[in-house]
């Protein structure tokens, strides 16, 4: 009985297996590498995206207190003015807040209030900015002590300067505290969050509308009942009878 031809089929050798197992492992490990190198960029773009919207939010909060600064003369204890550069630099003022302020809901229709930015070390050690409120002629409560406002984390620096109009120059101290400048400029600085990234520093310069109330604009004109009343007008033709 005659049987019918075998069919020679030439199947894959081991070497070629090997080729091309290695060929797929190096377009793995190339999609892998260019996966890796687009979800590191997007990670760092978003973190950079977000120190930006931090640092602008910060320096905005700043801005609008800042341009709604009240003081009066004759009430120092209350409306004193205070900037400390250096290792624990701070701001202090008292400012009647715009509507739209951060924490404007839990002080209701105080929004004559003390504002105290700082740098401050959290548990981690990292330096943030932070704004503690209180209104005027009230005492801070202990939660606004204890956990104040973080406007900006990771902070390198803060510090603010005043305009001098005697010297015309700035000035990193401020010692007339019974009165507010007519210029303050701020600069924060804060760090790229690892060393890899360049810190990111921005500075504002921003002019301060008010002036301080001198005490005869308060208590009002000697001599008169009424503050702040205008002398009595002359009646024509000369003085009373």
């Amino acid at each position: 009985m005659k049987q019918p031809p075998f069919n020679h089929r030439r199947a894959f050798t081991l070497v070629e297996l090997m080729v091309a197992i290695m060929i797929f492992a190096l377009i793995v490990a190339a999609v892998y590498s260019t996966w890796s190198v687009i979800l590191k960029s997007s990670q760092v773009g978003r973190l950079a995206a977000a120190r930006v919207q931090r640092q602008r939010i910060a320096v905005r909060t700043l801005e609008d207190s800042l341009t709604c600064i009240q003081s009066v003369q004759s009430s120092v204890r209350y409306y004193y003015f205070s900037v400390t550069n250096g290792d624990q630099p701070s701001l202090s003022f008292v400012s009647r807040v715009p509507d739209i302020f951060p924490r404007n809901g839990k002080f209701g229709d105080f929004n004559l209030r003390r504002l105290t930015f700082s740098v401050e070390a959290d548990a981690n050690q990292v330096k943030n900015l932070v704004l503690r409120q209180n209104p005027i002629l009230m005492d801070m409560d202990s939660d606004e002590q204890s956990t104040p406002l973080i406007l900006a984390r990771d902070v390198k620096s803060f510090g603010t300067s005043c305009w001098d109009r005697n010297t015309l120059s700035w000035d990193d101290e401020w010692d007339a505290t019974n009165s507010i400048p007519p210029m303050v400029r701020i600069t924060l600085t804060l760090n790229g969050g690892d060393p890899s990234s360049p810190a990111l520093t921005i500075t504002r310069e921003i002019a301060i509308p008010s002036e301080t109330m001198p005490t005869v604009a308060q208590m009002g004109v000697p001599g008169s009942n009424v503050p702040n009343a205008p002398p009595p007008p002359t009646p024509p033709g000369g003085n009373n009878q």
